[in-house]
């Protein structure tokens, strides 16, 4: 039972551990900064509105449903009951009236999502079922459920969609590349809402290490004895901060064709998250409202979106983000660095260097010719 000892109809199931509850709570509290400025950035995309009216009215949700309900397992008391627990716990939790059907589908690779239109649903693969244990899935049924509360199960479908659409019209001149512009907008603001799910599903599961583990396992399998979460979090400062900016390039590149994040970069900004003091608060019971959210300026949230962006880029190690903060001050030498190669835009550019006899010698000119490396 939660720890305000209430159950609400159609929550009737939590569970004997005691997790704090958020009553009335919206879905600000969760989302991250980028998620929101992405989904306005992707509505202000040209022939978005016009694409999303006619997709509305035409997609299959019904069928989509019927699917789902004749070759997949509805959970519920009687089929994987222990699932349909945690569904309840969820939506009890983040206080989201109507449970929404969740479906357990036969598929080997660990998935799961939250689709539709008018209402959510959720389905899981067997093999994200098999991997995790009650905790680790615990978080996913609330990452989920948080799909569900923030509006994303719309976009969602939208993107699958026009992800199979792009493939049937790849054959018709300029109909795949306009299709493919909203195809990847979409994806650009559902690797960011992932981030915010992955906040709602730490919201729900109030464990920390138990949504660490999950990430981990969906990384490299149900091998937790041979893994260690902080050499798991380290790979994902190095991947931020190594190499030079080739190496930019070559993550923004990778990360295109991807609806969500890397695991490792998920689990840095989950743990991130968990330390602030903007979580504290909210496990104390200070967070936004849904009754406030008609009063929520758009201006405030691109005010909050940017400065998000500005710290992050300031804080980055990355040698691009590195790059830009050095222009945005002034203090960067574009021509020199440009001439010097790929090479100089390393994320740690040497400001001297030391000879084999110990004495110090200043960095060569902008002009100078480039040194042989060993």
């Amino acid at each position: 039972m939660s720890d305000d000892g209430h159950q609400q109809s159609g929550h009737e199931k939590v569970p004997s551990r005691q997790r704090r509850r958020f009553p009335g709570i919206s879905s600000r509290a969760y989302e991250h900064p980028a998620d929101r400025s992405a989904l306005v950035a992707l509505r202000k995309l040209s022939g978005f509105d016009t694409v999303f009216k006619a997709l509305s009215g035409l997609l299959p949700e019904r069928s989509l449903r019927l699917l789902f309900l004749s070759d997949s397992v509805r959970v519920s008391d009687q089929q994987f009951a222990h699932l349909n627990d945690m569904l309840r716990d969820a939506c009890y939790i983040l206080d989201l009236e109507k449970v929404p059907p969740m479906y357990v589908t036969q598929d080997p690779q660990p998935n799961a999502m939250c689709i539709g239109l008018d209402e959510p649903i959720i389905v899981v693969t067997t093999g994200l079922v098999e991997l995790l244990d009650e905790e680790e899935m615990r978080a996913v049924v609330g990452h989920e459920v948080g799909h569900a509360l923030s509006g994303h199960s719309v976009y969602r479908t939208i993107l699958l969609f026009l992800t199979t659409l792009a493939l049937r019209v790849a054959w018709i001149p300029l109909g795949n590349l306009a299709i493919m512009a909203i195809v990847t907008a979409l994806r650009e603001w559902f690797r960011k809402s992932e981030l915010s799910a992955d906040r709602a599903g730490l919201l729900v599961g109030q464990d920390l290490r138990a949504s660490m583990r999950g990430l981990m396992k969906i990384a490299g399998g149900n091998h937790l004895h041979e893994m260690n979460v902080d050499a798991f979090l380290k790979q994902a400062e190095e991947y931020e901060a190594g190499g030079d900016l080739r190496d930019s390039v070559l993550k923004i590149l990778n990360v295109l064709p991807r609806s969500h994040p890397f695991t490792t970069v998920r689990a840095a900004e989950l743990k991130k998250w968990a330390e602030s003091r903007d979580y504290q608060r909210l496990m104390d019971g200070h967070y936004p409202r849904r009754s406030e959210d008609k009063d929520t300026s758009v201006r405030d949230s691109f005010r909050e979106s940017a400065n998000h962006y500005a710290t992050h880029v300031k804080s980055s190690k990355d040698p691009l983000m590195k790059l830009v903060t050095d222009l945005a001050g002034g203090a960067g030498d574009l021509g020199g660095r440009v001439r010097r190669g790929f090479g100089g835009f390393a994320a740690t550019p040497p400001k001297d260097q030391t000879s084999r006899n110990g004495t110090t010698t200043e960095e060569p000119p902008a002009d100078a010719p480039p040194r042989d490396e060993d």
